[in-house]
C-alpha cells in the first residue's frame, strides 16, 4: 500500500523508524528508554534491546547496476564513493564480535547516545532546563548590579544554541538528510543555498528570532541607564523560548497535526482582525468627529480614535474609561447625533463581528482540512524531525559545545593536511541525474513485474491453491452427478408415461378386435426391421 503523497508509504515509514531508533531494537518499550536515559547502567542490562548483528545495515550494500540486473545478472558492487550511495544507506560496517555476531557490551554506550531518539530526549530534557533557569533568573537572580552566577550559566547556555543554530545553517543546512542540489551533498552546497535550507523550516526562524531578542536583551541589561529595557526584552523573549517548546508535541500522532491546526488558525483569526479592525477605525473616527468637534490634540484623538470603540464592544462604558473627558457640544444637533449613531453603529459589528457565526465559518474549514489530513502532516512532521536528529550531535546543550569544539578541531586539522572531506558523512537522500533516474525507475519497474510474477508462481504452485483447485474440481463434478441424477429421475417419469400408454393402447386395440366395424383375420404383421423392409413391402 502506497501513499498518495511521495516519501509517504509504508517501506519509507518502516526505513524512517529505524533511523530514529538507531542502532537499538525499534520494539524497545519508551519506559524502558526513559529508566535508561536517566540511569545509565541500565543500557548494559536486557532492558534495552539492540539489533543483532546479521540485522545491522552496512554501506556494503551494493549500489545496483540496473542494465545488469534487467539481464538477469543481478546487482554488482557499487563503483561510487560513500557518499553517493542510494536511499538507505546507514552508518559504515562494524566488525563483528568474534563470539557469532553478538553486540559486546562495551559498544552499547555509543550506540545508545548516539541514537536520534536519544538525541531527541536529551535535548527535550535540557530545553526544559533551560527554562527553568531561564525563569529562575529573570524572577530571582536578576540584579541591576551585576549578572550572578546563574545569570553567566544562562548566557552561556544561550551561546551553545546559538553555536548550534550556526552548526545547522552554515554547515549542513537542514540536517544531513536534504541535499544541496544534483551531484552535491549539503556541505557543499552553496553558502547561499544552505542558508535558504535553513531558513525554509519555521521553526529555525522562531530560533533564530529567540537568540537574537536574547542577545538585545543582554545587551540593554549590560548597558547602564538600559537595565529596564533589557529585563522587558527578556521576559518577552522566555515567551518566545517557551512557544518553542511546542515542537516536542511533532513526535506525537495526535498532538502533531494540532500544532498545524493552530498556526492555520492563527492565520485565519488575522483575516477576522482585519475586518474587524476596519470597522473600527470607521466607528472611531466619525464617533470621536461627533463627540469632540473642537479637539485638536492629536495624540489624544488618536488614543481615542481606537480605544473607544475597542472598549465599547468589551462592554467598558465611555464614562468608566481612562479616556473619557469633558465634553462640550455646540448644538443639539450634535448632542443627538453620538446617540443614534452609537445605538445604530456599534451594535452591528458586536453582531456581525462577535458571534459564533463567523467564527466557525473561519475556523471549521481549516480544522475540518487539516483533521482529514491528520495522517499526512503527521508523517511530514515526523520526516523532518528525525532529518534534525539524524544529524545532531548526541550531547544536548551546553554539552553540545563540546561537539562543536570537537568539530572544529578535527575540521582544522583535514584542512592543514589538505586531506579530502570525511567519507563517513551519512546521507539519507540523494540527487540523481535524469539518465540515473530513469535507470532506476526502468530497474523498479522490472523488480516490481519479477516480483509480481513470483508471486503469482508461488501463490499457484502453494498447498492452498492446489486445495483450491481441488475443491473447484469436486465442485464440477457434484454438479454434473446432480445432473445426471435430474435426467435419471426424467427417464423414469417417461418410462411411466410409456407403459401407461401400452397398457392404453392394449385396451383400445382389444376393444377394436371385438367390435364387427374391423374384417376379420387380425391385423397384417410387423414390417420386418431393416433398411430395405419398407420398400420390399411396397412392392419396389
Amino acid at each position: 500500500e502506497r501513499s498518495p503523497f511521495p516519501g509517504f508509504n509504508n517501506q519509507n515509514g518502516s526505513l524512517l523508524t529505524q533511523k530514529w531508533w538507531g542502532e537499538m531494537d525499534s520494539t524497545t518499550p519508551i519506559w524502558a528508554l526513559v529508566l535508561a536515559f536517566f540511569c545509565p547502567p541500565l543500557i548494559y542490562t536486557d532492558l534495552i534491546t539492540f539489533r543483532k548483528s546479521d540485522e545491522e545495515p552496512t554501506q556494503k550494500d551494493p549500489m545496483l547496476d540496473v542494465d545488469g540486473d534487467i539481464n538477469g545478472e543481478g546487482p554488482v558492487e557499487a563503483t561510487e564513493p560513500p557518499e553517493k550511495m542510494p536511499l538507505g544507506v546507514l552508518r559504515p560496517p562494524r566488525r563483528r564480535d568474534c563470539c557469532g555476531g553478538c553486540l559486546p557490551r562495551l559498544r552499547r554506550w555509543p550506540q545508545f547516545w548516539g541514537a536520534p531518539v536519544t538525541a531527541f530526549m536529551g535535548n527535550v530534557v535540557s530545553y526544559l532546563l533551560f527554562l527553568l533557569l531561564f525563569a529562575r533568573v529573570l524572577l530571582i537572580d536578576f540584579e541591576p548590579e551585576r549578572p550572578s552566577v546563574l545569570e553567566l550559566l544562562l548566557y552561556f547556555w544561550a551561546f551553545t544554541l546559538l553555536c548550534e543554530e550556526f552548526r545547522q545553517g552554515l554547515g549542513s543546512g537542514l540536517g544531513s538528510l536534504a541535499m544541496g542540489g544534483p551531484g552535491t551533498d549539503s556541505h557543499r552546497a552553496p553558502l547561499r543555498r544552505r542558508l535558504q535550507l535553513y531558513l525554509s523550516d519555521a521553526w529555525n526562524q522562531c530560533d533564530l528570532v529567540a537568540l537574537a531578542c536574547f542577545v538585545l536583551g543582554v545587551g540593554c541589561r549590560l548597558t547602564p541607564g538600559l537595565y529596564d529595557l533589557g529585563r522587558t526584552v527578556l521576559c518577552l523573549d522566555f515567551m518566545i523560548f517557551t512557544l518553542r517548546l511546542l515542537h516536542i508535541f511533532t513526535v506525537n500522532k495526535q498532538l502533531g497535526p494540532k500544532i498545524v491546526i493552530v498556526s492555520k488558525m492563527v492565520k485565519d483569526v488575522f483575516f477576522f482582525l482585519f475586518f474587524l479592525g476596519v470597522w473600527l477605525v470607521a466607528y472611531g473616527v466619525a464617533t470621536e468627529g461627533l463627540l469632540r468637534p473642537q479637539d485638536r490634540s492629536l495624540p489624544n484623538i488618536l488614543r481615542r480614535v481606537f480605544y473607544r470603540p475597542y472598549l465599547q464592544i468589551f462592554g467598558e462604558p465611555p464614562s468608566t474609561s481612562p479616556i473619557s473627558g469633558s465634553l462640550t457640544l455646540p448644538s443639539f444637533f450634535l448632542r443627538l447625533c453620538p446617540p443614534l449613531f452609537l445605538g445604530f453603529c456599534l451594535p452591528l459589528p458586536g453582531a456581525l463581528l462577535s458571534s459564533t457565526l463567523w467564527i466557525s465559518v473561519f475556523l471549521s474549514h481549516t480544522f475540518g482540512k487539516v483533521q482529514g489530513n491528520s495522517d499526512l502532516y503527521w508523517k511530514a512532521q515526523r520526516y523532518s524531525l528525525i532529518r534534525e536528529f539524524h544529524s545532531r550531535p548526541a550531547l544536548a546543550p551546553p554539552l553540545i559545545f563540546i561537539s562543536h569544539v570537537r568539530s572544529l578541531i578535527h575540521r582544522f586539522r583535514r584542512r592543514r593536511a589538505r586531506l579530502p572531506p570525511s567519507p563517513d558523512v551519512e546521507h539519507f537522500r540523494v540527487h540523481l541525474s535524469k539518465e540515473a533516474e530513469r535507470r532506476l525507475l526502468t530497474w523498479e519497474s522490472v523488480q516490481k513485474e519479477n516480483f509480481l510474477l513470483a508471486r503469482a508462481r508461488d501463490k499457484r504452485e502453494s498447498n492452498s491453491e492446489r486445495l483450491k483447485r481441488t475443491s473447484q474440481k469436486v465442485d464440477t463434478a457434484l454438479k454434473q452427478l446432480t445432473q445426471i441424477r435430474e435426467y435419471e429421475q426424467r427417464l423414469k417419469g417417461l418410462e411411466l408415461e410409456v407403459q401407461h400408454c401400452t397398457r392404453v393402447l392394449g385396451w383400445v386395440a382389444e376393444a377394436l378386435s371385438r367390435s364387427a366395424l374391423l374384417p376379420p383375420g387380425g391385423p397384417p404383421p410387423p414390417i420386418p426391421p431393416g433398411p430395405k423392409g419398407g420398400l420390399q413391402s411396397i412392392g419396389l
